[in-house]
């Protein structure tokens, strides 16, 4: 059977889908992507995965992929980040026979995508992707489809997304941000830039950017043309977004809880899903947030959403008539419903400082420790503050390392040859030296092994002992061994 490509593929394979589950790094894990599509998604996209790995690591493939199949779970498209044309395409074909398509990330903007160059890290590269797409496009028996992040230009990025469509792409997701905007600085999505792509591809589009609830999706597509609506954060607090519900918390905690005792997942991703679900109540009950950061099993992490629950239900029971929900929220904490990542000022604001230019940066200066404020520490080093009170930040404080003769690290103090042990093992070997200071022992044992392999041979040959052909050290080693 051919190839179905651009139109046909979206209307046939994908069944003509307009609620799309984003690709989410250990989120859209098939616990999740069953539960979502429960209630409302389409498509469902798997977690990113790393084409290199998945190609070595037999593990990573069963536990990413390779696991108990799932009939609901379709149509489903794999994603791979990659920055090699042959990695990329052989791992796509590991993968095939389990999705309906393959998607490359063009996307992530995170530190982990700059250092590995990949994701919205090659959006430059235009020669590169060329190729893993045209490679891809002849070599797999799926289609394949990009998601990509825009330009400040419309009109480089409507070029960027025809150069993807002319090499092979048979769908593109555009999300409406560059790879600067990210975290505290996200901003709003550009559906401009999306509507400018929809109108200049023929293959079919999907937007990401904005999505909170269903009236999102349906305005998006409405202002845009797109041909669906894909959503990340907004599903990952309301996985009943596509339905237009904003359920109670704990029905949706609970029945994914469900659904991860039939198809397991590392614990990790569980927890991370109850932080975003109970994101506005744990806000409340602070404890309960620390216990469900500490819980080490899947049993501890039901208890502290029945804990959660019967907190919320007794709230509920002691509600006064009248009474609207606090802290500037649509709904009351214990309802499903969007988070709002706050900008730069606020994220000031809610760390204790001000909103002038020093107290816009991302990260807090060390010496602002000095005046015992622990708001204006991290919340990581405020945890270290609370496991021990006497440990300082500041780093006048911090000992000062003399450094290694060869490299420039910090020296081992009771090494022999001023080193760190890195480079003290490599001339400790070259040299057949010992360096206690290290636990290096390479005279030592070698004058063992001499001594052994001496001692083997008088065993197994007397007669060298009675001719004298033993030498002097194995003469003491013989005499040793007789006076015990």
């Amino acid at each position: 059977m051919p190839k179905l490509r651009g139109e046909a593929f979206w209307r046939e394979t994908l069944r003509s889908a307009h609620y799309v589950v984003a690709p989410m790094v250990d989120q859209s894990e098939l616990a999740w992507r069953l539960l979502s599509r429960r209630h409302g998604a389409q498509l469902c996209y798997t977690p990113m995965l790393h084409a290199q790995v998945f190609l070595r690591d037999a593990n990573y493939r069963r536990e990413n992929l390779y696991g108990e199949a799932c009939a609901e779970d379709r149509p489903l498209i794999v994603q791979f980040c990659a920055n090699d044309p042959e990695v990329f395409v052989q791992a796509a074909l590991l993968a095939q026979d389990y999705c309906d398509a393959i998607d490359l990330n063009l996307g992530c903007p995170q530190m982990i995508a700059k250092r590995g160059h990949y994701g919205a890290f090659l959006q430059e590269e235009w020669d590169l992707l060329q190729r893993m797409i045209l490679l891809a496009n002849e070599k797999l028996s799926v289609p394949i489809t990009c998601k990509i992040r825009v330009f400040p230009e419309i009109d480089k990025t409507v070029k960027y997304a025809q150069m993807l469509e002319k090499a092979g792409c048979q769908l593109l997701t555009v999300h409406g941000r560059t790879k600067e905007q990210k975290g505290p600085l996200a901003g709003v999505a550009s559906w401009e830039h999306i509507q400018a792509v929809r109108k200049a591809v023929s293959i079919p589009v999907f937007a990401n950017g904005n999505i909170q609830c269903l009236s999102d999706v349906e305005e998006c597509i409405r202002k845009t043309g797109v041909h669906g609506v894909m959503s990340a954060e907004g599903n990952l607090h309301n996985p009943a977004l596509f339905e237009g519900r904003n359920p109670l918390v704990w029905e949706m905690a609970e029945e994914y809880l469900e659904i991860v005792q039939k198809y397991p997942c590392p614990l990790s991703y569980v927890r991370a899903h109850l932080f975003k679900l109970w994101h506005h109540t744990l806000q409340v009950y602070q404890q309960l947030r620390e216990e469900l950061a500490k819980v080490k099993t899947l049993e501890g992490i039901v208890d502290v959403n029945r804990e959660l629950k019967l907190r919320c239900q007794e709230e509920i029971a002691n509600q006064k008539e009248g009474e609207k929900p606090k802290e500037g929220l649509p709904f009351f904490h214990w309802i499903c419903q969007p988070y709002i990542r706050p900008g730069p000022k606020e994220r000031c604001k809610e760390n204790g400082a001000s909103g002038t230019e020093k107290g816009m940066r991302g990260k807090r200066a060390l010496e602002e420790e000095e005046d015992g404020n622990s708001e204006l520490l991290s919340k990581n080093k405020q945890k270290k503050k609370l496991r021990n009170p006497n440990k300082s930040f500041d780093p006048s404080l911090k000992p000062k390392y003399a450094k290694c003769d060869q490299c420039g690290n910090p020296k081992g103090n009771k090494c022999v040859f001023n080193m760190c042990r890195g480079c003290c093992k490599k001339r400790a070997f070259k040299e057949t030296a010992d360096c206690p200071g290290h636990g290096l022992l390479f005279k030592t044992k070698y004058e063992k092994s001499l001594s052994w392999q001496s001692s083997q041979r008088v065993i197994q040959n007397p007669e060298l002992s009675r001719r004298g052909d033993v030498d002097v050290g194995e003469s003491a080693v013989l005499k040793e061994a007789g006076d015990s």
